[in-house]
């Protein structure tokens, strides 16, 4: 079971007007695949805050996996990706191009996303979209394949051959 927290980017709903509705389409999913939400958070897109609540969770060992939503626009203040890349130890480029490939099926504008994952210390972050339809989207399509990278990661499996 792996320890999986939720980080969502949200200038309206950190100040409640509007309804963070992504993180229960996460937790949703993660827990009908066996991992344990272990930490919510609804903060505003403040660059210094996402990367301090990132290093936090990853330093303390709070989660294997952070999921975050939102802030992987276009607009000024989007910027989870960018705090993201700045607090990892190393990339997984893999996993948001999985991702945006597999959404570009769905919709052309997939190509916008700005979507980063990495990894810091022992644990994976990887940033999903903002909107609902396309978290569902997203984490259907890479979550049977997480497992595998996760276990290497946590210490439980050590082959990768096949």
């Amino acid at each position: 079971m792996f320890r999986t927290a939720i980080v969502c980017m949200s200038d309206k709903g950190a100040r409640g007007e509007r309804e963070d509705l992504s993180t229960k389409v996460i937790e949703k999913i993660v827990t009908e695949k066996g991992y344990k939400v272990v930490k919510k958070i609804l903060i505003p897109d403040e660059y210094e805050l996402i990367k301090e609540t990132l290093k936090n969770i990853c330093d303390n060992n709070e989660a294997d996996l952070i999921l975050t939503t939102g802030g992987t626009g276009f607009a000024k203040r989007d910027v989870t990706p960018e705090a993201t890349l700045e607090i990892v130890d190393k990339i997984v480029p893999g996993i948001p191009e999985a991702i945006r490939a597999y959404s570009m099926s769905i919709t052309k504008r997939a190509m916008l996303s700005r979507a980063a994952a990495g990894i810091r210390k022992s644990t994976l972050i990887i940033n999903m979209p903002g909107s609902p339809k396309a978290v569902d989207e997203s984490l259907s399509f890479i979550i049977d394949s997480l497992s595998h990278g996760l276990e290497i990661l946590v210490g439980s499996a050590s082959d990768c051959t096949r």
